[in-house]
């Protein structure tokens, strides 16, 4: 069996090859830029007035002078004015370009105002205050959203400000999320005492959704003709099959016969891990296939530690890191296998973050999943772990 890193990194060996295609920015949320973003003009493209007030020429400053003449008044998204003539000085709005002639600004809450004189009534002003200088941020011809970027609001918006109305984005896989097995029936069913619900699929569905993925959901019976004959169809208008179930070593458990007969080449089936130990990853020339173990909290593992992961490197984006927890009281784990601890995740006075383990039945007990922050890996070579020793957190949900 292989080691959970060594089975990681076949994983990231096979990633997809996506092409690009073209969004408009109303749709580019949650994408992956392909293509860089650079800036068409300076950041800010002009010197820019950071602070409702007046613009002044700060040579005019003196102890002697604090009193100017209001000669008009310039708003944001007007062209810009000119002061002229010594002690005297314009009205500015924030956002506005500076007047030519003046060099600072004076907030309207250190200057009292009447018959159309401005009079200064601090003493600390510094040249060139309250004023966001152009190219201060970024340059012409910068890179501003760089290759790999997922775009969320912030990223859509710099592309907004130089003009890019559509965006070069990795084209999303097509992946097809199929549950396996007899005793599932759909959720909208009853089922009779030796049924249970699908689940799995959906779990799966919505964890891809939050890499803007929409998969398709698909059940087959534990049926090999079946199974074969639905699988070929779905391979052939998929990139990627995520099946949850039918990959141990049951005598229903057709999966990985039924693809090693569609030309899906093995890279690895068992991973010295619990839970998800049945775990079965295959190839075809630009396919994938994931199987998972039926198990739901099986299933809720390897897809966080394995298939997400995938997912992310064939779009292009970048690893997340794990998160690094304290264990908040010891345990011991005798099989020399990587264990991944499902545990509740809370922060402490001092600042540390700490793993909390969660009593549960096993790789079977879904209902345990509502309470868990993620997966504390631990490793193969340790059995047992002080209160106090950090580990990785893989992320079930969203802190």
């Amino acid at each position: 069996m292989l080691s959970v890193s060594n089975a990681f990194d076949i994983t990231q060996r096979h990633t997809l090859t996506l092409p690009t295609e073209r969004v408009s920015l109303d749709t580019a949320l949650g994408r992956v830029l392909r293509e860089p973003v650079y800036a068409d003009r300076d950041f800010p493209p002009f010197d820019r007035v950071a602070m409702d007030g007046i613009g002044i020429r700060f040579a005019d400053l003196t102890s002697a002078t604090s009193s100017f003449r209001i000669t008009g008044m310039q708003r944001a998204g007007q062209p810009q004015q000119t002061l002229t003539g010594s002690g005297n000085c314009l009205e500015v709005m924030t956002g506005a370009m500076l007047p030519i002639g003046a060099d600072t600004v004076i907030r309207y809450e250190d200057i009292t105002v009447a018959d159309g004189l401005a009079r200064i009534t601090i003493d600390d002003i510094q040249p060139g205050q309250h004023i966001h200088h152009r190219a201060t941020d970024r340059r012409a011809g910068d890179e501003l959203l760089p290759v790999g970027t997922r775009l969320g609001p912030g990223e859509l918006a710099v592309a907004a400000s130089v003009g890019q109305t559509q965006l070069t984005v990795t084209a999303l896989p097509r992946v097809a999320l199929i549950s396996t097995g007899d005793e599932l029936v759909d959720v909208g069913e009853t089922p009779l005492p030796h049924q249970i619900r699908r689940s799995n699929t959906y779990m799966l569905r919505a964890a891809l959704m939050t890499l803007g993925i929409e998969a398709t959901l698909h059940h087959i019976i534990d049926d090999e003709a079946i199974l074969a004959e639905r699988l070929s169809a779905l391979l052939a208008d998929n990139d990627v099959l995520i099946l949850s179930g039918g990959v141990s070593a049951g005598k229903a458990d057709f999966v990985p016969e039924v693809l090693a007969g569609l030309g899906v080449q093995k890279q690895f089936h068992k991973v010295e891990q619990r839970p998800g130990k049945p775990l079965w990853f295959g190839t075809r020339p630009n396919k994938t296939v994931f199987a998972l173990p039926g198990n739901p909290v099986s299933t809720v593992l390897c897809a966080h530690r394995y298939v997400l992961p995938y997912l992310r490197s064939s779009l292009g984006l970048a690893p997340v890191p794990p998160t690094y927890a304290q264990l908040a009281e010891p345990l011991t784990f005798r099989p020399a296998i990587t264990y991944f601890l499902p545990v509740r995740l809370s922060s402490a006075s001092d600042g540390r973050m700490l793993a909390h383990p969660l009593p549960g039945s096993g790789s079977a007990d879904f209902a345990n999943l509502l309470d868990t922050s993620g997966f504390m890996e631990l490793p193969a070579d340790q059995s047992d772990f002080k209160a106090g020793d950090a580990f990785p957190v893989w992320l079930s949900r969203t802190l």
